[in-house]
């Protein structure tokens, strides 16, 4: 689930995040992460604008199995390579879901009437429908056999294959697989990853994605070394006309996190210091409310040995509450 614009407004913010991937100059990762939803809308319906556009099945499975070759030449990735595919999402997921979806079959059919009313003369053949990229749906196990078999004839025949541990998560629900989305099962594995006794803590990540939620996953998983890997973005609607329709032809871009904490440890130094508010002795009081917090007067024992003259640092739980440290 995507945060609108935040990766733009993030790159804008901190232009220096991200790096442009060029050849021979990409640092060394151990371990490669795919969600696997983008590159199958990018591949299945690349572009929903043209009504007369058709792409037959067979040739999206070949395009999702060159992306994900070209994505592993990049990184090349020396211990792990994980790929999930979306599960069954929670409940208020799927009601986004639902109404995105109602949407775009709506836009979708709005646009065939139109060019009909223009005299168009739209293919035969029928058109591929989004909305069927659902878990359980007939499409994706076709996909899940497909990529199977991709997978063990890679392992098989590819020598950079061979020397990593590749893990092909499904949409289905199975001891191999589990529901929720591609993003939090790739975070599963990194947590149980890291409680093994052999887990290197100098481990770095590479997460490929197009989701702006992923910035704040990596950063919550806490390790020191963790990279986004996603295509060039650009905005307007001449740049979406010119979007590449390979990943030859596209240009990819590494936003490493290490930086943004660095970033944001910077611009949030005012906000670290804790507030420090004078002792006011008056009278017992076990509580104060909040208004004496912002007022800066705290009564407390005169005679306890927790209060002295000096300034204390206080923290407010809630509205009737202090804890004084």
């Amino acid at each position: 689930m995507g945060v609108p614009k935040f990766y733009r407004w993030i790159s804008e913010r901190y232009p220096c995040l991200s790096e442009v991937v060029k050849e021979n100059q990409i640092p060394e990762f151990d371990n490669l992460y795919l969600d696997m939803n983008g590159i199958i809308h990018n591949c299945s319906h690349p572009n929903d604008d043209d009504v007369h556009f058709r792409m037959p099945e067979e040739k999206m499975f070949k395009d999702i199995f060159h992306y994900i070759e070209v994505l592993f030449r990049i990184i090349r990735p020396r211990k792990v390579f994980y790929m999930a595919v979306d599960g069954v999402a929670p409940r208020a997921k799927m009601n986004q879901q639902r109404g995105r979806r109602f949407r775009s079959a709506k836009e979708a059919i709005c646009k065939e009437k139109e060019a009909i009313s223009k005299g168009e003369v739209l293919p035969t053949e029928k058109r591929f429908d989004s909305n069927c990229i659902t878990p359980g749906t007939e499409f994706m196990v076709r996909l899940q056999k497909q990529l199977v078999y991709f997978v063990n004839q890679k392992v098989t025949n590819d020598r950079l294959w061979q020397g990593v541990r590749v893990y092909l998560s499904g949409h289905e629900v199975s001891p191999a697989s589990s529901p929720r989305r591609g993003e939090h099962k790739i975070m599963d594995f990194i947590r149980s990853e890291k409680c093994a006794k052999d887990y290197d803590p100098n481990t770095r990540h590479c997460l490929y994605g197009l989701d702006a939620d992923l910035l704040m996953l990596g950063l919550v998983s806490h390790e020191p070394h963790f990279s986004l890997l996603r295509e060039e973005v650009r905005f307007g609607r001449q740049a979406q006309s010119q979007r590449p329709t390979t990943p030859e032809e596209t240009t990819f871009h590494l936003l490493h996190l290490s930086l943004l904490r660095e970033y944001l440890a910077e611009e949030f130094t005012e906000l670290r210091r804790p507030l420090e508010l004078p002792l006011v002795k008056k009278s017992k009081a076990a509580h104060r409310s909040s208004s004496d917090v912002i007022k800066g007067t705290i009564s407390a024992k005169a005679d306890s040995p927790l209060f002295t003259d000096t300034a204390l640092t206080v923290y407010t739980c809630n509205h009737n509450t202090l804890l004084i440290n």
